[in-house]
């Protein structure tokens, strides 16, 4: 074999080595971050892992002539730069909420629970009658702004004549963080009681999308904040509890996730901090209240661009290429952490199933054709809940029914109009309880 090529093999296993020891490191940082939790900002675990490897690679070459012996320390010093990397934060570190929006107020509640809360009115408008029951939104996150595409759509129902009331869920949008240990569904449905209870207008109606559905469906199930409730209308909920949460099955018509383009814009997760940290707590491996990034310093990390799969997901795959923008970047927010958190306590809940079916406030359910979300989790609050008095299968959407697509924002406000007002509705009652198996084995 000529010397060239044994000399340039020579290099390869030299180059390889290297970078199968900065890769060994790394994974020992990656492991150190789980096993300290992130403490410290990540530098704990980064000065045990360098500290080890430094010793390491001082043992390794000391029979070495001095320049031999500094040889070891190269994959070291590339390691200790990579993994450096995921201790500086690159965001501030205290929250930075988003800016006032143009087109409404924004004021702020502190409700008896102790949660303060960005709260948004839409006074009724138009030529419509005015409708004597305030509307109050609860929107999906669990922990997140209320997006401008939502806010469109709650203009469109005060233009129909309804008083609307929105807040985001504490620790979402313009609302004030919680210590991480307080998130929780119960929190939640707490919340919900006392900001009726602080409106002072008596009963309301209460729409809830996706996890503010979960709050509804809850707050059903919770005597105490279910008398506040005059109507409530469960659009596309998650998991009620631990039991529900467990169920794996079917979804609805395919979506959008996998087809639709790429959503643009900068994302967190191309930097290491933030890919390392979001990507261990998604793991389970890193706690929501992790040292690693904070919690004030994570929502202002994460970007829409983050979320680009899940938002495809809300969409049918007939509309892949037409997804409209939900949000912009400067009223776009969302808590990774508190949200996880959240979902843990709803995993780790007991059945509501017998408090539930005590249940008798007049109710509406509404499932998308495309419902990205599993079926079993909507059939559920169907079958234990006497108080729903018809479902709406809304043909042609998914997750998120109100979109500004066509005439979808129309269809799901007749939709919602037509049962608070006590109205025929637009749609069959369908399914109904009966109409469950056949539903779910249909494929529906």
């Amino acid at each position: 074999m000529p010397p060239s090529v044994i000399r340039s093999l020579r290099l390869v296993g030299r180059l390889l080595a290297v970078a199968a020891a900065v890769v060994g490191l790394v994974a020992v940082f990656v492991a150190l971050i789980v096993a300290t939790d992130g403490a410290g900002s990540g530098l704990a675990a980064w000065s045990a892992a360098v500290g080890i490897a430094v010793a390491a690679a001082m043992w390794r070459g000391r029979r070495r002539p001095w320049r031999g012996r500094m040889m070891p320390l190269l994959p070291v010093l590339v390691a200790a730069a990579l993994t450096l990397s995921v201790c500086v934060p690159t965001v501030p570190t205290t929250r930075q909420h988003p800016p006032a929006l143009s087109f409404v107020t924004t004021e702020h509640w502190r409700l008896s629970t102790g949660s303060r809360v960005a709260v948004y009115h839409y006074p009724p408008t138009g030529n419509s009658p005015r409708k004597r029951v305030p509307l109050v939104y609860l929107n999906g996150g669990p922990v997140r702004g209320i997006s401008l595409l939502d806010h469109r759509f709650l203009q469109r129902l005060a233009g129909q004549g309804y008083d609307v009331y929105a807040y985001e869920q504490a620790g979402g949008g313009r609302s004030d963080l919680l210590p991480m240990d307080q998130y929780s569904i119960t929190r939640s449905v707490h919340d919900l009681g006392a900001f009726v209870g602080k409106l002072g207008r008596g009963r309301v109606d209460v729409l809830g999308f996706s996890s503010g559905a979960v709050v509804l469906t809850r707050a059903l199930a919770d005597p105490a904040t279910a008398a506040h409730l005059r109507r409530a209308v469960v659009a596309e909920p998650g998991p009620m509890d631990g039991p529900t949460a467990r169920i794996t099955g079917q979804k609805g018509r395919p979506s959008a996730r996998g087809i639709a383009p790429a959503v643009t814009g900068p994302r967190s997760t191309h930097v290491p901090r933030y890919a390392v940290a979001f990507g261990l707590m998604r793991l389970g491996l890193l706690s929501p209240d992790n040292g690693l990034v904070g919690q004030a310093e994570g929502d202002n990390a994460f970007t829409a661009a983050d979320l680009g799969s899940d938002t495809a997901s809300a969409y049918c795959a007939r509309d892949a290429r037409r997804i409209p923008v939900e949000d912009t970047a400067h009223n776009f927010s969302f808590s990774a952490a508190a949200s996880l958190r959240v979902q843990q306590t709803i995993k780790d809940s007991a059945s509501i199933t017998p408090q539930l079916r005590r249940s008798r406030t007049a109710a509406m359910l509404m499932i998308a054709e495309c419902s990205s979300q599993v079926r079993q989790w909507a059939t559920t609050v169907l079958a234990d809940n006497p108080g729903i008095q018809r479902t709406q299968y809304m043909p042609g959407v998914g997750h998120h029914m109100w979109n500004g697509l066509g005439s979808n924002d129309q269809r799901a406000a007749a939709v919602i109009t037509a049962f608070l007002q006590d109205e025929p509705a637009p749609l069959p009652d369908y399914p109904t309880r009966a109409d469950i198996p056949a539903f779910l084995r249909n494929h529906e």
